[in-house]
């Protein structure tokens, strides 16, 4: 394997910057990995090898420069992308090519970054495993037998398998944070409308918030920056400043926490957490400590109603968003021979065109929406949100941020989950209150159960982006990064 894969995003702007490399060079070394490892890990569902060639030269030529100019990164499949397949996962959309970009991409571009191609994951970003691809799963680079997590296991992935130094997921439930835990790699939830949504494929408006993904907290920190900021094109984005992200990061790795007060979600305790991953937690947060934190335990009780919640709001604005897809106006058409109605043509084309989750949680959503029952639960739902939101901001009173395992298991083999989805959802028991608050969240490394990675999470108030960082960056600094086996 090329030198030029195993470095990190800084070190990689540097050495072209400094002309040690050029960014051809380091984009054609992750071209070259991707052809040599992608077979067995299957992180990406299109690779645009000319696309990115050519901007790598344009880096190289002085047209493109920015703080990460030439540096190469994969982008979730879920993102729109000008004249570059956008599935979303899905049959429903194979093969479209969207006719402008996301505003993330066009800040990408405006950074310098290459984008080498675009990632699996779950259809429409529904599920938690990366099972659910109408293209195959992604396997785990630590065990090519077990999942990468989800919705974004193909960024994750990529990551992992040195594809990629940085990539880009979106956060609806977890599925930044818990495909990170489970690859050992770090991936960061901005504060809900710090990121634009525009040119993202909707599954939950109110939720979904596109993300950094990386191998280190300063890597995902010098991402973050790029892609933040007030988008008017994005109704629900904020007109405020972007935290410094980056000098947080570079604080956090100094190594001082004095003064900081971690709080510990009291309902978060051992609840159904495989020992192995409250081990290196609790190990880590005695890392923490050491390096001056103080643990202050806090009550969030409402946090045990957030999977129901979640698993009334987010099915009931899918089933809405995915609407459009109707064999009508873009995508996959099926029974269109002059004999059939409308309303056949549209039954028949998502028949065809979605898989069996994205069909699970549409029904469920409609239901949940339907004449009579609005009120029962989607309403409900939203009352129980909003009860969470104040448990957070009460708990942000006592302390600066809440702490808790990523995930409450480790990856777990393909297929041993599928069969009952509620043990699936469970995947996401600690990231989807962030999710239903609006905060900032992000997962880093902590160590490994059973040889196999395991995620420790850092929650923050809104805009509060840079104390997640912070705490992130100066665990790294005391238990240091993860290396995945050599594939």
């Amino acid at each position: 394997m090329s030198d030029l894969t195993r470095m990190s995003a800084a070190e990689l702007a540097g050495v072209i910057k400094r002309g040690e490399a050029s960014a051809v060079e380091v984009t054609t070394a992750h071209l070259d990995r991707i052809s040599a490892v992608d077979e067995r890990v299957h992180a990406f569902l299109h690779v645009d090898r000319e696309g990115a060639l050519e901007a790598a030269a344009a880096v190289d030529a002085g047209d493109r420069t920015g703080p990460l100019a030439g540096v190469p990164i994969a982008v979730k499949d879920v993102i729109a992308t000008k004249g570059v397949p956008t599935t979303a996962a899905s049959k429903i959309l194979e093969g479209w090519k969207p006719p402008y970009n996301a505003t993330i991409v066009e800040r990408l571009q405006q950074a310098g970054t290459v984008m080498l191609g675009k990632t699996n994951m779950d259809e429409f970003a529904m599920g938690s495993s990366t099972e659910y691809s109408a293209y195959g799963p992604t396997n785990n680079p630590w065990d090519l037998g077990r999942i990468p997590g989800g919705s974004g296991g193909g960024s994750a992935a990529a990551i992992a398998a040195y594809e990629a130094p940085l990539a880009i997921g979106t956060d609806t439930g977890g599925s930044i944070r818990q495909p990170g835990a489970v690859t050992g790699t770090v991936g960061a939830k901005p504060t809900y409308g710090g990121t634009s949504r525009y040119g993202l494929i909707a599954f939950s408006s109110s939720l979904d918030t596109p993300g950094p993904c990386a191998r280190n907290v300063a890597d995902a920190a010098l991402l973050h920056a790029v892609i933040a900021g007030h988008d008017p094109r994005d109704s629900t984005s904020i007109p405020q400043p972007v935290p410094d992200v980056v000098a947080a990061a570079r604080r956090g790795a100094d190594g001082d926490l004095t003064g900081v007060k971690l709080g510990l979600v009291k309902e978060f305790a051992g609840d159904g957490s495989e020992p192995g991953v409250l081990g290196a937690f609790r190990e880590s947060l005695e890392a923490l400590v050491k390096l001056g934190a103080e643990v202050v335990e806090v009550s969030c009780p409402h946090f045990g109603y957030a999977l129901p919640a979640y698993y009334l709001i987010a099915p009931s604005e899918c089933s809405s968003n995915l609407a459009r897809f109707d064999g009508v106006r873009y995508g996959l058409r099926v029974g269109d021979d002059g004999n059939r109605s409308l309303e056949e043509v549209m039954s028949l084309t998502r028949e065809a065109g979605f898989g069996p989750e994205v069909k699970r949680r549409i029904i469920l959503g409609t239901y949940a929406l339907s004449s009579g029952y609005y009120d029962a639960y989607y309403g409900q739902a939203q009352k129980v949100r909003t009860l969470i939101t104040r448990d957070f901001q009460s708990a942000f009173e006592q302390v600066d941020v809440l702490v808790s395992p990523t995930t409450p298991f480790v990856a777990f083999p393909f297929g041993s989950r599928t069969s009952d989805p509620y043990q699936m959802y469970l995947a996401d028991l600690f990231t989807i209150p962030t999710n239903l608050y609006g905060g900032p969240a992000i997962s880093v490394p902590c160590g490994l159960s059973d040889g196999l990675p395991v995620g420790f999470q850092v929650m923050a108030p809104t805009m509060a982006d840079d104390r997640m960082y912070r705490v992130a960056a100066a665990l790294e600094s005391a238990v240091g990064t993860l290396t995945p086996p050599e594939l």
